[in-house]
């Protein structure tokens, strides 16, 4: 089970993240989110720990993308809206799921997995749409999870992971440890 913390503006919740077991920390690249940190920052908040670095990106541009990667020491990006990549390149192609998503139909960018999330900020989607898809490909369920919920979401979409971001803020881009703690702990067991 893959998991990611989102949204990580500092250094002390990239080591709280890491410590309790994240598979992967997301670094927002997106310059009107309050979690948006340069690549610079990035590259010093992530380095020397574990999991993969992650970045998130919408409607990036392929030089300017490609760029941040190798500023930031990225391992993966993630991709929102126009998927343009030059060379080699570790992506999840990342697709808004509204929240009444009978008949959602997507097509795969030919990413590493499909990064699914809701519509809008701490809201979550009809897991059954993911498990639809996560019966064909890697997926990866965001959009609403916090430690309370992230149970549920594995059980009935069966991902390949999960992610979370603003479910475990004291506010936007600062971590509440526990809570991220408590996350970590309930996908891992909900994946056994």
């Amino acid at each position: 089970m893959m998991v990611k913390i989102c949204g990580i503006t500092r250094r002390q919740d990239a080591v709280a993240a890491a410590e309790a077991g994240a598979s992967a920390l997301g670094f927002i690249f997106y310059s009107k989110s309050p979690r948006y940190v340069t690549p610079e920052k990035a590259r010093e908040i992530g380095q020397g720990l574990k999991p993969w670095k992650v970045g998130v990106f919408v409607d990036e541009p392929a030089e300017s993308l490609a760029r941040i990667m190798a500023e930031a020491e990225l391992d993966v990006a993630q991709i929102y809206g126009a998927i343009s990549i030059t060379g080699p390149m570790r992506f999840w192609q990342a697709l808004r799921i509204p929240a009444a998503s009978g008949g959602f139909a997507f097509s795969s960018g030919g990413g590493e997995a499909i990064f699914l999330d809701s519509a809008g900020n701490g809201v979550s989607f009809d897991w059954n749409t993911a498990r639809s898809i996560a019966q064909q490909q890697k997926v990866i369920v965001a959009g609403g999870l916090n430690p309370e919920n992230v149970a549920d979401a594995i059980r009935i979409a069966k991902p390949w992971g999960v992610d979370a971001s603003s479910g475990l803020e004291i506010s936007p881009g600062i971590k509440d440890h526990e809570k991220v703690r408590r996350f970590i702990k309930a996908a891992r067991e909900a994946w056994l």
